[in-house]
């Protein structure tokens, strides 16, 4: 990740992912803003999948919507954070947020996965983990495909690390939904 000094505002933030669709960018509480390069052919690839399992279950049980990591959520720290992979209970998708202007969501999703690419700082991945803890995101899994391992993140402060062999659960975020660690590693 490389980062920029100047604060950037939520249009200039739009603008700018608008004129760059081959980079991700994030904004930092602080205002500055993070360039991600586009990830690999495995990273893409293992995104792309949790997106589709986490999608299927979300679908078939009608629970909200789920987001790919193209999607800008404005933290209340006023961070903007794209996660690989987000879920939104239908309970907390504000009315109409599917019409108008394309804009970031002025919320936390539910739910959210970061899949550790080779290029990923782990210290980095945790931190942006617990940031979306602390910001309203219920459930959060990490999965380090680097050490073959998941951290799932909890509301109540609790992190539990999972082997490579462990199937993670979506617990009372989104009930019922489980998918084995293999298949993101």
């Amino acid at each position: 990740m490389i980062q920029y000094t100047p604060k950037i505002s939520d249009k200039e933030l739009m603008q700018l992912s608008s004129k760059n669709p081959e980079l991700r960018f994030e904004r930092n509480a602080d205002g500055t803003l993070v360039t991600m390069p586009p990830t690999g052919k495995i990273s893409g690839n293992r995104e792309a999948k949790a997106i589709t399992f986490l999608m299927t279950f979300v679908l078939e049980n009608e629970l909200g919507e789920v987001f790919s990591s193209n999607t800008g959520f404005k933290l209340s720290n006023d961070a903007v954070r794209s996660p690989d992979a987000a879920f939104v209970a239908n309970e907390n998708l504000p009315q109409g947020w599917d019409e108008g202007e394309d804009e970031f969501f002025n919320l936390a999703p539910d739910f959210v996965i970061e899949i550790r690419s080779k290029t990923d700082n782990l210290e980095n991945l945790k931190a942006k983990m617990q940031e979306y803890r602390e910001n309203g995101v219920k459930l959060g899994w990490l999965i380090d495909r680097k050490n073959r391992c998941a951290f799932v993140y909890r509301t109540d402060g609790s992190i539990t690390q999972y082997p490579e062999t462990a199937t993670l659960s979506g617990e009372t975020v989104v009930q019922g939904f489980q998918l084995t660690l293999k298949k993101l590693l």
